[in-house]
């Protein structure tokens, strides 16, 4: 076989390349709790498990932005505001209001549904005299729609029974 010029030219690029090698290789790459190192010995004394199986890419993320006040920027969570009976009674007041008007919006819905439903006969449109599969559907979604607001019924119901008893005595 005759020997390409070319030939010792290949051998040395092999060579240097196969030399160079490890130096591309990344370290070893240790991961101690949410951070990593590629310090052995600053490893080996906090107990870090070595990362193996590729390469490792870091994305530092944003840090919170430091607490105005004292108490929140040494850590310690700063206590609720405590707000006077005659304020608590007024805010109990405004939630029974507003839920017992969610209440009401509710059941006039539910009794809006109810008369539209039909006892699970609903009028038949015009499309859906020809169409059996549409009227099918829409009875589906009515009797599924009461049953959502009849769920919201019984949740506002369980709020109001949640909060104190009114002054006024109401429900």
């Amino acid at each position: 076989m005759k020997k390409s010029p070319m030939m010792p030219l290949i051998l040395l690029a092999v060579a240097v390349a196969g030399a160079a090698a490890p130096a591309w290789a990344q370290s070893r790459i240790y991961r101690c709790g949410n951070e990593y190192t590629n310090d052995a010995a600053r490893a080996k004394e906090r107990g870090c498990k070595l990362v193996e199986g590729g390469n490792v890419t870091v994305v530092p993320g944003m840090r919170p932005a430091p607490a105005a006040s004292g108490a929140a920027a040494s850590g310690t969570p700063t206590a609720p505001q405590r707000v006077n009976d005659s304020e608590q009674r007024a805010r109990d007041s405004d939630a029974r209001a507003i839920l017992e008007a969610e209440l009401r919006k509710a059941e006039a819905r539910r009794a809006e549904l109810l008369k539209e439903y039909n006892d699970g006969f609903p009028q038949r449109s015009a499309l859906e005299m020809r169409n059996a599969q549409a009227y099918q559907e829409r009875t589906a979604a009515l009797k599924a729609e009461i049953e959502r607001v009849e769920s919201d019924i019984a949740s506002i119901r369980r709020e109001l029974g949640r909060l104190p008893p009114s002054a006024g005595g109401s429900k």
